[in-house]
């Protein structure tokens, strides 16, 4: 009786996940994730009583990846510091190619419903003051000992945000001037992030 319930729960949440990354928070219909997930509306409201705790589980879900991703680049104190930050832009950008929606989901979020910025700005805060302290030192020492320019950590994680972050926000304005690489989004793809980490590892590198 416990696994069919807890495949049940599931279904809804992906459908649901799929209707707010759509539609945003304002635009989602309770109605419409049910149907999508095979259940009654009256079902539905048994696992999450409320859209809202639906949402909030959904949101908190994507901002534990997103935290997870970040973490997990930048935590191999075994390699050396180009390289991790190496596998840090990839790894974030790959996490984003795998929720291209997200990003732009958040900002309308954000922007649609101010309040929900202090939820989101604790979340991030909490990984970010763990982040920042840590690969701060690194490039501090590193820079001290004339093996790459030195930076504050803070603006850096900005660069990497902007850089893998901006190609899925905005490519449907910018696909008119990318004439043939737009063509294969998998190429395309592909070659932006290898563009991102070597524009950060250049920004780095000691002349």
């Amino acid at each position: 009786m416990t696994k069919p319930a807890k495949n049940k729960e599931q279904t809804i949440l992906e459908a649901a996940e799929q209707e707010f990354l759509n539609k945003g928070f304002a635009g989602a219909r309770t109605t419409s994730i049910a149907e999508a997930a095979g259940v009654t509306h009256a079902m539905l409201h048994y696992y999450f009583r409320t859209k809202e705790q639906l949402f909030e589980r959904i949101l908190d879900e994507k901002m534990r990846l997103m935290s997870q991703s970040v973490l997990t680049a930048f935590g191999q104190p075994d390699l050396p510091l180009l390289e991790r930050i190496r596998d840090g832009v990839e790894s974030h950008f790959d996490f984003i190619a795998a929720n291209p929606d997200l990003p732009r989901f958040i900002v309308n979020e954000v922007f649609s419903r101010p309040e929900r910025y202090e939820s989101m700005r604790s979340r991030v805060r909490e990984v970010a003051e763990v982040l920042m302290r840590d690969i701060q030192l690194e490039l501090d020492a590193s820079a001290t000992r004339g093996e790459t320019e030195r930076i504050n950590a803070r603006m850096l994680l900005l660069d990497i945000i902007s850089l893998n972050v901006f190609p899925f926000i905005a490519l449907p304005v910018v696909e008119p001037i990318l004439g043939d690489l737009s063509g294969n989004r998998e190429h395309f793809l592909e070659l932006r992030r290898a563009e991102n980490a070597e524009i950060i590892l250049r920004r780095l590198k000691k002349a």
